[in-house]
C-alpha cells in the first residue's frame, strides 16, 4: 500500500493554476505535518510549503518558501488528502513536485507528479 499518491499535474500556461493533490492511505494525515517539494530539472529539491499538524498544540503554523509566497497555498482536508493550489505559475515552477508527511519518525513520500510550466 502506497502510503501518499499525487495527483493533478500538467502542462499550463504562465500565469495560469494547478491544484496538485495528495490522498493518504493507511495513516491519519492530520496528525501528520505536510509539506510539498519541489526539484526542478538540474537543481536540488526545494521546499515550497509546509504546515504542522492538526493537533499541534502551537495552533497552525504555515511555511512558504519566498519563491511561491502570495502564489501557491497549502491545505489539508483532515485525515485524508492534503492540496497545493498553484496560482500566477512561472516557467521556474517546472518541476516535479512530491508531498512529504512527518511524525514521530515516520517519514512519507508520494511517488512525485511533473509541473510543466511552458507557453
Amino acid at each position: 500500500q502506497v502510503p501518499l499518491v499525487e495527483s493533478g499535474g500538467g502542462l499550463v500556461q504562465p500565469g495560469g493554476s494547478l491544484r496538485l493533490s495528495c490522498t493518504a492511505s493507511g495513516f491519519a494525515l492530520n496528525y501528520y505535518a505536510i509539506a510539498w517539494v519541489r526539484q526542478a530539472p538540474g537543481k536540488e529539491r526545494e521546499g515550497v510549503s509546509c504546515v504542522n499538524s492538526d493537533i499541534d498544540s502551537n495552533g497552525d503554523i504555515t511555511y512558504y518558501s519566498d519563491s511561491v509566497k502570495g502564489r501557491f497555498t497549502i491545505s489539508r482536508d483532515k485525515a485524508r488528502k492534503m492540496y497545493l493550489q498553484m496560482n500566477s505559475l512561472k516557467a521556474e515552477d517546472t518541476g516535479v513536485y512530491y508531498c512529504r508527511a512527518l511524525y514521530r519518525g515516520r517519514d512519507y513520500w508520494g511517488q512525485g507528479t511533473q509541473v510543466t510550466v511552458s507557453a
